[in-house]
């Protein structure tokens, strides 16, 4: 097995020009596989809302929802780093209350570190469950839980001022000491010019070529999720497609009788 991923690893890797690769994952099976296959961190996302839950939003996925999912993914990892999302109100509450949730991930869930979404005004939060001693992975841009105030998921930091204050957030996470910042939905050349400015992994989605890692929703990726499919997304297989085709031969073989067959039964 290769060497264990750490948060440490994850920052070195940004100092030697190696690319990071990162996949969200919400079960066992799915940490297995993503592990077995060398990705360097399993982000447990709160993109579950969507993809696993339905819902429209990242918004209704709850605390205890995330450590659940969190602690299976934990069970099936050997080698990556796994990040745990923060959900909504985990951590906008108290300082107290961020610490306590934070450190739930790690006693609970088996994460490793957590995300939390935010630049300048959560500077004292991410300080704060640093110095307990979680890493912290933050998040610029494009942060999902800000949606309505966006006005829905579009690109961030197209205007000067806009780009300015996400510049100041990416620098703001820095200095409260977490170990990378993920940058979500802005253009490629303030992605380039923020990963240039901090010393911390730029870990983009929908950021375009220049940062420091990349990383993807797992059921986009995988074209198991066809809501939407944003611009930034590229599907490397279409499972949805084959896994039709194999449920609609089961259907077709137990109605016809050959399954199951001599060859699947006990004797």
């Amino acid at each position: 097995m290769a060497e264990k991923v750490t948060a440490p690893e994850i920052m070195k890797m940004k100092r030697t020009g190696a690319k990071i690769t990162a996949l969200t994952a919400y079960d066992y099976s799915f940490a297995r596989i993503l592990d077995d296959a060398g990705i360097d961190i399993l982000l447990v996302g709160d993109s579950l809302g969507s993809v696993i839950q339905g819902h429209e939003s990242t918004l209704p996925v709850t605390l205890e929802e995330m450590i659940y999912h969190t602690r299976a993914v934990a069970r099936g990892r050997k080698r990556a780093l796994v990040v745990a999302d923060m959900p909504f109100l985990s951590y906008q509450v108290s300082l107290e209350e961020a610490k306590r949730n934070a450190g739930r991930f790690l006693r609970e869930g088996g994460a490793e570190a957590v995300k939390i979404e935010g630049g300048v005004q959560m500077l004292e939060t991410i300080e704060a469950i640093v110095q307990m001693g979680i890493p912290v992975m933050g998040h610029v841009g494009l942060t999902p839980q800000s949606i309505h105030r966006f006005g829905g998921y579009k690109v961030q930091g197209k205007e000067k001022e806009d780009r300015e204050k996400i510049i100041q957030d990416a620098l703001a996470v820095e200095e409260g000491g977490a170990f990378s910042v993920v940058l979500e939905g802005i253009p490629m050349d303030l992605a380039q010019e923020i990963t240039r400015r901090v010393s911390i992994p730029t870990i983009g989605i929908g950021a375009g070529m220049h940062c420091d890692g990349q990383v993807l929703v797992v059921h986009d990726m995988l074209g198991l999720f066809d809501m939407y499919t944003p611009k930034f997304v590229k599907r490397y297989a279409e499972l949805r497609d084959v896994m039709a085709d194999a449920v609609k031969r089961f259907i077709a073989e137990v109605r016809e009788g050959s399954f199951p067959d001599d060859e699947h039964s006990f004797h």
